[in-house]
């Protein structure tokens, strides 16, 4: 695949476009197909694309003996809910992938978004990574949002009503999720782990490092191991 080219911008919980990867060995025709859906935290600022979530992820199931294409990211620096609904649109949902990662949300609740505005567009979301997940629902993995209070960044701010907010958005994503039957991994609490250890953020104090991710990955690969094998 070809390294596309990323735009970076000056906005706060913020990250990468929509990129491939470096280059890496070829996919085969009977390659899984991997679809990563998000904002900043998807890609990954400030770390190298091979060690943000997703790429991480297709590695550690190659080492499962899980044959994964190069994962194909959707993700834009801020996005919030609305900004990734749009780029979606209808062309990509005609795409198909035998699984699909799903994490947005934290812009939402950082802008102070209506919750009930999050929670349809975020249904939305959802139905369009089914349908784009072949149709079935056990191959979409929602990812709960990461508390960014708990970061460096997040040094002189009311951490309490940040955490509280963040599980607030938690519980509505995690009841649409329960409800069209994907599977949820809940992050957040893995995030909120010794919040003052510089490893595990990136130079902005802000989003994570790829020690973090890699303790993400450890619990996402369990599961979309688990499930894809069946």
């Amino acid at each position: 695949m070809k390294t596309a080219l990323c735009f970076l911008m000056a906005i706060v919980l913020a990250g990468t476009g929509f990129c491939q990867s470096p280059k890496s060995t070829t996919a085969t025709a009977d390659s899984l197909r991997y679809l990563a859906l998000g904002d900043s935290y998807t890609v990954g600022r400030f770390v190298p694309t091979a060690q943000s979530f997703p790429y991480q992820l297709t590695a550690s199931l190659k080492n499962k003996g899980v044959n994964v294409a190069l994962p194909k990211v959707l993700a834009q620096n801020g996005w919030r809910t609305d900004e990734l609904l749009k780029g979606i649109g209808e062309p990509a949902k005609n795409g198909t992938f035998d699984f699909v990662t799903l994490l947005i949300g934290v812009n939402n609740q950082y802008q102070q978004k209506d919750h009930d505005t999050y929670q349809t567009e975020f249904a939305q979301i959802l139905n369009a990574a089914i349908i784009m997940a072949k149709g079935n629902p056990k191959h979409v993995f929602v990812l709960s949002i990461p508390d960014w209070g708990s970061t460096p960044f997040a040094n002189g701010r009311n951490l309490d009503k940040i955490t509280a907010e963040i599980d607030e958005y938690n519980l509505i994503n995690k009841e649409v999720a329960d409800a069209a039957k994907v599977h949820y991994i809940y992050i957040t609490g893995i995030s909120r782990t010794d919040g003052t250890n510089a490893d595990l953020v990136t130079t902005d104090r802000l989003h994570p490092s790829a020690k973090m991710y890699s303790w993400w990955v450890n619990k996402i690969a369990k599961e979309v191991g688990k499930e894809i094998k069946r």
